[in-house]
């Protein structure tokens, strides 16, 4: 094993074998290692290659590794000797969902197993983008399949090609959240410096919050959607999962380019910067204003009221002003997925057939086909969503689903988030965890971040069969393009509470 050859870190570096010190971790100590010749990207990327290879068979957080990291790793610390660093994520080990393509000797299946050996022709843009900023691709990361948009039964965290993640506070006991389960839980037992997620409706947020991480979900057009499997095309966005505030942030100003192929990057209204690490201010919620929507918080048990009723006490304690409560227009509405389920369809399609001719699935159609001659490995919860989009047109012209669009982004939107942030003048609003005011941020488009917030030790069962025990974040919900806001608020509140803590790991014999 690898040790800390050098004091330039601190005496609690000296002599601590390097898999000692990386827990918790963060990318700029990493990277500060790196650049005064303490340790290098090979054997950081061998360090959680080894933590893989004996905690995940458990855990089943990583559906592949790339077989190709090492040398990856091996060429730019090569480079960093002879040319200088790339910049902060120069040799940084990071996962990606197993929905995000690379043109690499890894699969993009989202977790199905009708795509298990599917190579894209190229990378997604966000591969593209953190493979020019120098990170290494550590391989892919499991998740709920197909988003959780196969079956109104599945687990979260649960693949045909991947199976059941689980979350390493409680494995098998605690919620792990979804669909980026996967990348939630690499994050949190220390596989992997971070990862990407991908949102259509609280896929960051929900396992982030489960895995006490911190998970930035940004605004629809932040960062663009080439090349990732879709969902649907007015919700989906991929974001940054890490242990750190500081290190979202680093990991959101990389991937922020504009792309001529995802429309959305394209919009007038865009506000899209390369650098999140300037609103990284202790001080950020001094002066705030935080908006307490206290009827989402009816449905909470407690122990989670009396977690956020801390959290809002530190939240005081910290300068912030606090509105409470607050009241959302749009409260009480009934909503439905028509999105979700008229989209996903033309979505896919349209994926299904940029991909290499050797690939036989081409359309949702070949999907649920390939899913019923294979029933007994692909269909343990069956696939009732895929069969209900597939009945939609796949033209995205029915009049339910323009009604649907035109609703969501007005009513969730314009009339819902923005009209009440505009009424009390807020800097944000405050909810735990995956709470339903995600929902309306997704529908909307708009940013959330989630940041570790403590631990419930016993919990309760909620309605929907899930326990409440175990790690919860709170969540800063903002308007379109408030993440330098966002960052801040969670930042801030971050150095004053220090609830991350890591997982105990067991290795399975």
């Amino acid at each position: 094993m690898a040790v800390i050859r050098t004091t330039g870190m601190g005496e609690r570096a000296l002599g601590i074998q390097l898999e000692e010190w990386i827990i918790e971790a963060s990318i700029e100590m990493m990277q500060r290692a790196m650049e005064e010749g303490e340790i290098s990207s090979e054997e950081l990327v061998a360090v959680y290659l080894d933590r893989i290879d004996r905690y995940d068979p458990r855990l089943k957080s990583v559906i592949e590794v790339n077989p190709d990291a090492m040398d990856t790793a091996r060429a730019l610390d090569q480079e960093r000797k002879e040319q200088g660093s790339r910049g902060a994520l120069h040799g940084i080990p990071i996962l990606l969902k197993d929905n995000i393509g690379t043109h690499d000797k890894t699969r993009t299946s989202a977790g199905s197993l009708a795509l298990a050996n599917a190579i894209p022709k190229e990378d997604s843009a966000v591969a593209s983008q953190l493979r020019a900023a120098g990170a290494v691709l550590l391989g892919k990361a499991n998740m709920t399949e197909w988003a959780n948009f196969m079956s109104s039964t599945m687990y979260a965290g649960y693949s045909s090609k991947g199976g059941q993640t689980l979350n390493p506070y409680g494995p098998g006991e605690i919620f792990v959240g979804g669909s980026s389960s996967g990348s939630a839980a690499a994050v949190a037992a220390n596989l992997t410096a971070a990862a990407i997620g991908t949102e259509t409706t609280g896929s960051i947020i929900s396992p982030a919050s489960h895995n006490c991480i911190v998970g930035i979900k940004p605004t629809v057009g932040l960062i663009s959607r080439r090349g990732i499997i879709p969902l649907t095309e007015t919700q989906d966005t991929p974001g940054p999962m890490a242990r750190t505030v500081a290190d979202a942030a680093l990991i959101l100003g990389a991937l922020t380019a504009q792309d001529p192929r995802d429309a959305a990057t394209l919009s007038k209204n865009r506000q899209a910067l390369s650098d999140y690490t300037p609103f990284l201010n202790r001080a950020s919620l001094a002066k705030s204003r935080i908006g307490i929507p206290r009827n989402y918080y009816r449905q909470l048990d407690e122990g989670r009221l009396a977690l956020i009723e801390q959290a809002i006490h530190v939240l005081q304690a910290e300068g912030a002003t606090i509105i409470d409560p607050v009241e959302l227009p749009c409260e009480g509405q009934n909503w439905d997925f028509n999105v979700l389920n008229f989209e996903f369809k033309k979505s896919l399609n349209d994926y299904l057939k940029t991909l290499p001719e050797m690939v036989k699935v081409r359309s949702l159609e070949d999907v649920i086909r390939f899913n019923e001659q294979h029933k007994e490995a692909a269909l343990k919860y069956g696939q009732d969503l895929l069969l209900l989009s597939n009945r939609t047109s796949g033209t995205l012209t029915e009049q339910a689903y323009l009604d649907s669009k035109r609703r969501n982004h007005e009513v969730a939107g314009r009339q819902g988030i923005d009209a009440v942030l505009k009424q009390h003048h807020l800097d944000a609003l405050l909810i735990l965890g995956d709470d339903d005011i995600n929902d309306l941020a997704a529908r909307a488009g708009y940013p959330s971040i989630t940041v570790p917030a403590g631990f419930i030790a016993e919990g309760v069962v909620t309605p929907e069969g899930i326990t409440t025990k175990g790690p919860h974040g709170i969540t800063f919900v903002g308007t379109a393009f408030s993440e330098p806001t966002l960052i801040g608020l969670a930042y801030s509140y971050e150095q004053a509470s220090r609830h991350r803590v890591p997982p105990h790991l067991v290795v399975m014999n």
